[in-house]
């Protein structure tokens, strides 16, 4: 049995990155391995953001109050502050992490991933730029990757902010490189000279609702939709759309990891309660790469509507396209709401995107084991 730790987005108040970062941990576990999460020390942005504070409890009230501009209803908003001021405490222990910091564990292995890990070019303060997300600093044996993504970070972006000979420098350090994504193999292949393999997000590699016994059953009397979006995010046209839609259906709307407009309900729930909602709902309508993730593993109806990349602004577009491309569900994307009522009724051919899964799974068992037996 070997020490391993895996260094990700573990701390971050997102669905997605407990539901990913869990996977892998499981993912390792199933090895024999004994698994810890390895913090990094969060370094200024490489990308200035003179209206960011760096200080933690500048930015939560910085937050929330955001979230009291937002267009929703009033007690969705106070219930999403309370959800965002709680979960720490109440879903990191289920992980394993702790309120005290990890910084530099004596370890056999290190596992970097998977999220956004390599997404250096970007002005979150809650992220930075952190040269031991590329391993640089670590007191690991042996340095691997699993499905790290550089996000929108792009290599035009890194040569523009003069990074691209630093992150090759940490790359070529590594023992092992895996990707989730094109635009990060492109950019590791143009800086190393390799071309890195390419596995699914834990969150796919992992069967969830086959192995896990976590998810709970939930008891919800009336139909509903999913709106499985940031906060913001969804336009006033898009939310009085989706609203006129719903009532068409007679589906109530329920949000979930943030508040929206017309919303019937917000769900303040557990990670593992997250997926009980998308197992049990009529159809989601989402933006994230993760609530498409939801959507795919519980077998649902659901459109991703696909936001692009605009000066430095956050876009999801590269992903997303590159995720539904893997899992052969292209025609689930749009840029425009409308479509939502055609692609919804459109039935999924499960069975298929299930096959290409189980062959990812497979692949990722055998690199986690080769990689993690040195």
């Amino acid at each position: 049995m070997a020490t391993v730790g895996i260094m990700s987005m573990q701390r971050i108040a997102n669905y997605g990155s407990f539901l990913q970062s869990y996977a892998l941990k499981t993912l390792i576990e199933e090895l024999g391995h004994d698994v810890q999460f390895v913090d990094y020390h969060v370094g200024t942005p490489v990308i200035e953001n003179s209206s960011e504070s760096t200080n933690k409890v500048s930015r939560m009230v910085k937050k929330g109050l955001e979230t009291l501009t937002y267009h929703a209803p009033m007690q969705h908003k106070l219930a999403f502050i309370q959800y965002k001021k709680n979960y720490a405490k109440k879903y990191l222990p289920l992980l394993g992490v702790r309120e005290e910091y990890n910084y530099n564990p004596k370890l056999d292995y290190m596992v970097i991933g998977s999220d956004e890990v390599f997404n250096c070019i970007q002005k979150n303060t809650n992220v930075g730029f952190s040269p031991e997300l590329f391993g640089a600093n670590s007191n690991a044996d042996t340095i691997i990757t699993y499905a790290a993504s550089f996000g929108n970070t792009t290599l035009p972006k890194l040569k523009r902010y003069g990074k691209d000979e630093e992150i090759a420098s940490y790359l070529n350090n590594l023992t092992a490189i895996s990707t989730r994504d094109a635009n990060s193999s492109k950019i590791v292949e143009k800086l190393t000279g390799n071309t890195p393999l390419t596995h699914l997000d834990p969150v796919l590699a992992y069967d969830y609702f086959g192995k896990s016994d976590r998810i709970p059953q939930i008891d919800v009397k009336e139909p509903y939709l999913i709106l499985y979006a940031y906060s913001g995010r969804i336009t006033e046209a898009e939310a009085d759309w989706i609203s006129a839609y719903a009532k068409r259906g007679g589906l109530k709307i329920y949000t979930i990891g943030g508040v929206q407009k017309h919303a019937d309900h917000f769900i303040d729930c557990s990670p593992f309660e997250v997926l009980a909602y998308f197992k049990g709902a009529q159809e989601i309508i989402t933006d994230t790469f993760h609530g498409s993730i939801f959507s795919t593993i519980a077998h649902k109806p659901f459109t991703t509507i696909v936001r692009k990349s605009v000066g430095s602004g956050y876009g999801n577009e590269e992903k997303l396209t590159d995720l539904l491309q893997r899992l052969g569900l292209t025609s689930r994307m749009t840029t425009n709401i409308e479509d939502v009522e055609r692609i919804n009724s459109i039935p999924i051919d499960y069975e298929e995107s299930d096959k290409r899964i189980q062959t990812q799974r497979l692949r990722t068992q055998q690199y986690l084991s080769e990689q993690l037996s040195h």
